[in-house]
């Protein structure tokens, strides 16, 4: 790990309860309010500067090895404070669960009014960071990664659009909805660039095609 690596990580669990304390507190009606990417062209010059390897084994992966939804303020964890960072007037009960309120799927363009039609996406997923060099992280940086508020690596989607996304890269698997396609690779592109993580030659190569176009 680089020091610059290290130092994000000592530093992203104090940001992240202070982003959903804050969440929490000021209750946003945005929909979809993920934390803003890197600009486009940010994101070109680090998608240029991201090292390029083929991906890694999957070899001795597991969703358990990047716990996730862990306890970010009171009784509420990581998926119900996306759940109501990304929802409109969403009201929750007593274990920080939401009963109501309005979502909108940035992927597919669906609105919901049931959390339970939703799922919480990670950007870029856990076992495409595992391949691409998060294997050999310790689970305590494996777990920051996966609960990162503060990074736009968590966003509440349709739940089916998101299983069928699973771990594909954007060489694979782009959002539907044409426009937030440039988004979703200013999103990738930064996480990627943040946690330090490799991307293979058809992925770079999908990325800088929407880019370019941002």
């Amino acid at each position: 790990m680089s020091g610059v690596y290290a130092r994000h990580i000592a530093v992203l669990a104090a940001s992240a309860a202070f982003a959903a304390t804050s969440g929490l507190l000021t209750a946003p009606t945005a929909q979809a309010a993920m934390p803003t990417p890197v600009s486009a062209s940010t994101a070109r010059t680090y998608l240029s500067e991201l090292t390029v390897a083929a991906e890694g084994s999957s070899s001795g992966y597991s969703r358990d090895k990047f716990p996730h939804w862990i306890t970010q303020s009171g009784a509420c964890n990581t998926r119900e404070v996306v759940l109501e960072r990304d929802g409109t007037n969403v009201t929750t009960n007593s274990s920080c669960a939401a009963v109501s309120g309005t979502w909108y799927s940035e992927y597919d363009g669906a609105t919901w009014t049931a959390a339970s039609d939703l799922d919480i996406d990670h950007m870029v997923p856990l076992a495409e960071a595992w391949r691409s060099g998060a294997s050999s992280w310790t689970t305590a940086e494996r777990q920051a990664y996966a609960n990162d508020l503060t990074r736009p690596q968590l966003i509440a989607v349709t739940d089916n659009v998101n299983q069928s996304k699973g771990d594909k890269d954007p060489a694979n698997w782009m959002p539907s909805r044409a426009a937030y396609k440039c988004t979703y690779a200013r999103a990738w592109v930064h996480v990627k660039h943040y946690y330090d993580l490799t991307v293979d030659s058809a992925e770079k190569s999908a990325l800088q095609s929407v880019l370019n176009n941002c």
